[in-house]
């Protein structure tokens, strides 16, 4: 682990959602849920929305997202 690393563990990435992956966009080590404001590892990420642009926690973050978009 170098300086950098250290410093990149405290950061909020900046990611672009697509469809079966993102791009990072600023480098971080987490992202927060749209939808509970959980701080995610980026290697937990597996929820997001390439139309809204936002991460989820989970599945049920995701779903609950889902019904507010679509009532």
């Amino acid at each position: 682990m170098n300086a950098f690393d250290r410093d990149m563990g405290r950061e909020l990435a900046h990611l672009h959602y697509g469809d079966g992956d993102f791009a990072v966009l600023k480098p971080g080590k987490y992202v927060i849920c749209a939808v509970s404001g959980v701080h995610i590892p980026l290697g937990a990420l597996r929820y997001w929305s390439p139309e809204h642009q936002e991460a989820y926690a989970g599945p049920a973050e995701a779903l609950k997202r889902w019904k507010e978009l679509n009532p």
